[in-house]
């Protein structure tokens, strides 16, 4: 679960931004909420913001943030530069740091994991754990120069440190030579984050769940649900192995044969592999509706998944990160969640994370919006509210709660938010129509 994400310097965010998933007093809708000490927590949180804004960049923060320290030790060699965006709209930012910082639990550890890099180096990275309730810290460093804690482990934790560039990440570093706090620490970003994938990843995404019928069944159990007019969805999963031989395609580019000749033969060439085969899988998907035969008759009638609208598709490639996050107890951050669907749908996927019924594993689903429906609390608390805004001066984001406000307990969001009260909206003048 996450409790708060911090950042710093990155894109339109000049100053330091905080989401925090911590529940304040509210009275309202306590029983979607997160049982956690010292603060419940929230199960989601909205962005608002106009366009422009900077809302979005607090996604890309937060993806951001996590591929780097999932993928460190693997993407950053001697001369690549660190993966950031710093602030560019003034004469300085572009050579300062920028920060993240993810505070989380995870199996009933609290952690807190962050850094701060340049586009050369990492300057500072530490990482707290509360095993016991009291925090102790596993590492900390500044530039090259690393602290451990006295115990039996820091030996091993010095000659990993020894192996970790300027622009690696410890924590990634030492993931991989199985350091165990490090690697307990790691599973939250590796296992419990979920980002959402555009539609046109579909097929490969069916293909992922292929041998998961419960996930193919959860996708059209969604589809059905939302009322699309879908009555069923069927799959059909065709696997094949390609042998050297039968490699011989017509039109296949001849350096791309080459390559795959080469890695089949180091397959083959493999005490563990019996002969070279390239594994080839296709799923396609079908839905049925509705329709009216010639004599009158009610028949479902077969529609390929390419024909379907896009806000279709977009719910279909939502439906295994909504279920998978829901299954584990994950986070899910997703841009724009309306993109493409209708705001009732919208509502009704994050009514999964609202409800303590759905949302048995204490779920947290993260996301921007455009859809101002969301505002009238019948769904969300005020302190699930978060709002962008971006300081036309300067041109800084600024990522700031609705519970920053003092706001009657009565107050209608909705009408105050369109009215401008809490910013964050487009400053225009519609054209007067007769």
């Amino acid at each position: 679960m996450l409790i708060e994400f911090k950042f710093s310097n990155y894109r339109s965010f000049r100053d330091e931004a905080c989401l925090s998933m911590e529940a304040t007093g509210l009275r309202a809708k306590k029983r979607s909420l997160i049982s956690f000490k010292p603060a419940d927590l929230l199960p989601a949180a909205a962005i608002f913001g106009k366009n422009g804004g900077g809302k979005s960049n607090v996604i890309r923060a937060f993806w951001l943030g996590a591929q780097f320290i999932r993928n460190a030790q693997r993407t950053q060699h001697e001369n690549s530069p660190v993966p950031i965006k710093p602030f560019l709209l003034n004469d300085h930012s572009a050579d300062e740091p920028a920060s993240f910082e993810y505070t989380y639990v995870l199996d009933g550890v609290k952690y807190i994991y962050g850094f701060s890099a340049t586009r050369k180096n990492i300057l500072r990275e530490y990482l707290y754990y509360a095993p016991k309730g009291q925090r102790a810290m596993v590492f900390s460093r500044e530039n090259q120069y690393f602290m451990f804690r006295e115990n039996s482990e820091k030996k091993r934790r010095e000659l990993i440190s020894a192996a970790v560039a300027e622009n690696q990440l410890y924590f990634s570093v030492a993931c991989t030579m199985n350091e165990p706090a490090c690697a307990a620490a790691m599973r939250w970003f590796r296992e419990y984050l979920f980002f959402s994938r555009d539609y046109t990843d579909i097929p490969e995404q069916l293909l992922e769940y292929s041998e998961d019928p419960g996930m193919l069944k959860a996708i059209t159990s969604y589809a059905i649900n939302a009322d699309l007019g879908i009555e069923d969805i069927r799959f059909e999963v065709k696997n094949a192995e390609l042998s050297v031989e039968e490699l011989s395609i017509a039109g296949m580019p001849e350096e791309i044969k080459n390559a795959v000749e080469q890695f089949m033969q180091a397959l083959s060439a493999s005490p563990n592999v019996a002969e070279g085969s390239l594994k080839m899988g296709q799923v396609s998907a079908t839905s049925f509706h509705a329709g009216v035969s010639r004599d009158g008759s009610h028949t479902r009638y077969p529609l390929p998944l390419e024909e379907e609208s896009d806000g279709t598709r977009i719910l279909m490639a939502l439906a295994p990160a909504v279920e998978r996050a829901l299954e584990l107890g994950g986070v899910l951050v997703v841009d724009e969640l309306e993109n493409g669907m209708h705001p009732l749908l919208a509502a009704f996927l994050v009514s999964k994370f609202q409800s303590p019924d759905t949302n048995r594993n204490h779920a947290q689903l993260i996301f921007t919006t455009h859809n101002i429906q969301l505002l009238n609390e019948e769904l969300l608390r005020k302190d699930q509210i978060y709002f962008v805004d971006k300081d036309r001066r300067d041109g800084t984001s600024t990522l700031y709660s609705i519970s920053e406000f003092s706001t009657p307990t009565a107050e209608n969001i909705l009408k105050g938010y369109l009215a401008g009260k809490y910013g964050a909206t487009p400053d225009i003048t519609p054209e007067e129509v007769w």
